[in-house]
Formats: C-alpha cells, structure tokens, sequence
C-alpha cells in the first residue's frame, strides 16, 4: 500500500491526539526514571560507591571495582530484553511498559535503603555488613538492568507505532526528552548535595541515599499514566488477525540477524559516548589524575542535558526531512570530529572548558543520534517481533559499549597512573585522555560504517510482517513517496 493512501496529518488508526499525548507523557516519564537511575548510578560510582562499598582499596582498584558494579547493570540488560521484549510481542507493549518501569524503579529506590561495608554516621541500621553490601548492591544493580533491557525499546516502539507516518521521527523522539529531564534532576540533585555538604564528606552521611530513594516518586507517577494508556494500534491488529508469533526469539534469530547486526552497530557511538561522557569523563576530570575539584561532572551534566533538550526533538525533526540515515551519519560524523579535541581539553583540567567540552560531546553528538534513533530502530524491524529485535540490538550493543567503557577506560587511567609515578604527580595520568578519545573513535566509526550498510526507513508501513531489509521494493516506494509528498509541500 502507497504512502499516499494514508492519513499523513493524523495519529495511527484507533489514536487520538489525547492518546497520543498520553503516551508520549508516559513514555517520557518511564525514560526520565531510567536515566535518572542511569546518570545517578552514573555519578555514585565514579564519586561515592567506591569508599561505601569496597572501602580498603587504592583509589584507582575502587574505581575499577565500582565501575564493574556499573558494568554488571549492563551486562544483564539483553537478557532483561529478551525476557520482556518477548513478551511485549506476545502480550502486548502496555503490559510490558509497566513491569520494566516497576522493576527499574523498585530496585532504584531500594539502593537508597542499603547498609554499607563499614556504615557511617548516616546509616540507620547502626552499621556495616561487611561483604554482604557490595553483594546487595550488585543484585539491586542486575534488578535495575533486567529492567531497563526493556524499557526504552518499548517507550520508542509505543511512540512510533502511535505516531502520525510522516511526524513520526519527532514523536518518536519524544520520550528521548525523558533522558534529558532525568539527567538533570539526577546531576542537579548531587550538585546541590556536594555543595550544600562541604564540611564533611556526602559518604559520610545519609545524605547520599536521598536521591535514589526519590526514584519512587517519578515511579508512582509513571505508573498512573501507564495504566491509562491504549495497547499499541499495530499489535492491536497482530491479535486481531492471530498474527502473533509463538517462539519470537527463535524466529527473530532466524530471520533478523542481518537486521540485528546493523541495530547493534547503529548504537556502538550512541551508547559507547554516553556512558564515556557521563561516567568515566566525570571520573576522569575529579581523579588525581587530572584534579578538577568541586561538583563539576553533577554540573557539567546539567549544562549538557538542557543542550541535548533542544537537540534531541531537532534531530527527529530532522530526520523526518532528510531521511533516518543521513540524520543518524551527521550527527555520528560531528561525534568523531570532535572525539580527540575533546578529551585534550579535558585533560587540561580547566573547569569552564570541561562545562562546554562535555556540553557540546553529549548535547550534540551522543543525543543528536539519540533523537534520530527511535523511530530508525523501530522501523528496522518486522511488526511480529519488532519489541523482541529492538530489545536485543539495544541491549547487546549497551554491552559492548555502554557498559564496559568506562571499565576499559578507569583501567586506563589506572595504568598511565601507574606509569607516570604514582598518583602524587600532578600530571599523572593525564595522558589517558588520548587512548580513551581513539576508544571512542573506533566504536564511532563502527556507527558510519554500519549507516552505509543500512536501509532507509523513513515512512515504512509498521504493520509490515518483513524487516525493512528484506523489503527494498516495497520500502522504495515508501522513500519516493515520502519525498515526493515533501516536495509538492
């Protein structure tokens, strides 16, 4: 069916505009909890995990161990996306969106309760448990990672099958804002707990466990919209026409690897940048090594989030006028353009320098693919396992880069440390800055090579049952079609 047999002003069939809001609401809600865990987790490991929970160790080892925590959450994230990217091809995206957002924020929320190694002056329960906490804390983290395997696969699917065809890039990205909104609550919230702290250390009082603990408000929140919301229009027509598949992992193994390859490659810049940028680049500035003092990576993140707010809503604009892949390519193309300058400047260890550095490395070009990726991935996929393939690509991607960059990277650190003389230098360890920017160099060209290789999607028909790779003829009509229609516009 031609493009220009449908309604291109109007929401998918069975939605209307309040539904639309409606789940755009929900959808960025459950987005703002898990990147608020994500970037809380993010500065608690590389500020207060270490001393907390795996207190006795040199401050490079502390690191390490606290980013492995970090990892872990990653690492389970493609199981947490099978398990539930199955069921949302099976029982439906609403069902789905509301156990991920629970799971997530339940085990977000209890990491704010948890005993530490030693205790402190903060703890309630009178003191530490020994080895006991690191271990609770690294099973709360594979909680939080199940979760989130899930989760934004299936607020960017609900967006795109809910959203007009030719506006879908901007609704699509919609939910991403919810990145940006947690981000910043996360950032501004251990900004203002560093400096309203200067007498005596946050690891040292309960202060440190409020953020985690307000994980349940935006949970309780998010839950009341989603239960409010309709099932998505394209599996509403999967049940009507019993077009459900019985075994979705064996089937998308079988018939979506070329689609699953070209996902995960899609997303090594993306994700590889954003844990970089906002974990090991924070870690980075305030360690030894280079000797940035005060809450800079809580504000630099703050600076970058409100950047890529305005960013992330351009770039799905942007892509419903000049295609998913030249959007996706230019933004990767800046990443790596700026990779080098970036972590040079960042290893010299001037604060407003590291501001705007950071800013323009997150709020352009991590968050630029971020807004251009939603509905990109969606329509990748085939309608009957499009939950389980998103799922898989985001999260095996997540951990090849996500998750353990920042590992690579403090075990970087730690060795220029190491090879410099020692901590007590004051530039030790300042030459990390350029084997960690070809790091990133590399997972960015992985991205561009893969855009080459991947089909534009702009337009394509969610109900069909092949992924866009296995229909050139029918997705060039939909491409020609598109264009055509923008350009008598």
């Amino acid at each position: 069916m031609s493009i220009n047999d449908d309604v291109k002003d109007a929401p998918a069939t069975g939605v209307t505009r309040t539904d639309l809001l409606r789940a755009a609401w929900a959808s960025s809600l459950g987005s703002a909890l898990e990147y608020y865990d994500f970037a809380l987790y993010s500065l608690a490991s590389a500020l207060v995990f270490g001393p907390l929970f795996f207190p006795g160790t040199n401050p490079s080892t502390g690191l390490i161990l606290s980013f492995g925590t970090y990892f872990l959450g990653f690492a389970v994230r493609p199981l947490g996306g099978i398990i539930f990217g199955r069921l949302g091809d099976r029982v439906g995206r609403k069902f789905v969106l509301l156990a991920t957002i629970t799971l997530m924020g339940g085990a977000s929320t209890l990491i704010g309760f948890l005993p530490t190694y030693n205790g402190s002056s903060g703890d309630w329960y009178g003191g530490g448990i020994g080895i006991l906490a690191p271990i609770l804390l690294i099973v709360l983290r594979l909680l939080q990672g199940l979760g989130a395997g899930a989760e934004m696969a299936g607020a960017s699917i609900l967006m795109t099958e809910y959203a007009p065809r030719k506006e879908r890039g901007f609704y699509a990205s919609l939910p991403f804002l919810g990145v940006q909104v947690g981000t910043v609550t996360a950032a501004l919230v251990y900004f203002l707990l560093l400096n309203a702290n200067q007498t005596t250390k946050i690891t040292d009082t309960w202060l440190w466990r409020t953020p985690f603990i307000a994980s349940a408000a935006i949970l309780i929140v998010a839950i009341f919209i989603r239960l409010k919301l309709k099932e998505s229009p394209t599996f509403t027509k999967l049940e009507a026409h019993e077009m459900i598949v019985d075994k979705p992992l064996a089937t998308l193994l079988k018939t979506s690897r070329p689609t699953l390859l070209r996902g995960i490659g899609l997303r090594l810049a993306e994700n590889g940048s954003s844990s970089i940028y906002q974990a090991l680049a924070i870690a980075y500035v305030t360690s030894a090594a280079v000797g940035v003092k005060g809450p800079i990576g809580a504000l630099s993140l703050v600076f970058a989030a409100a950047l890529g707010a305005l960013v992330v809503p351009i770039a799905g604009k942007l892509s419903d006028h000049f295609g998913r892949v030249k959007t996706y390519r230019a933004f990767a193309i800046f990443q790596l353009l700026a990779a080098f300058p970036i972590w040079y400047v960042l290893s010299l260890g001037d604060t407003v320098q590291t501001i705007v550095v950071l800013s323009l490395g997150l709020g352009i070009g991590t968050w630029g693919m971020f807004g251009a990726q939603s509905a990109f991935m969606s329509e990748l996929f085939s309608a009957r396992q499009r939950y389980l393939g998103v799922s898989v690509a985001r999260e095996i991607s997540a951990v090849i880069s996500g998750g353990i960059a920042p590992l690579i990277g403090a075990w970087i650190i730690s060795l220029v440390i190491a090879g410099d003389g020692g901590p007590g230098v004051p530039e030790a360890g300042s030459g990390a800055w350029l084997p960690i920017a070809g790091y990133l160099s590399l997972l960015t060209l992985i991205t561009i090579v893969a855009t080459f290789f991947t089909p534009e999607t702009i337009g394509r028909d969610l109900d069909d049952p092949r992924d866009a790779i296995n229909d050139p003829a029918t997705l060039e009509g939909h491409r020609a079609a598109v264009y055509a229609d923008k350009v008598s516009a």
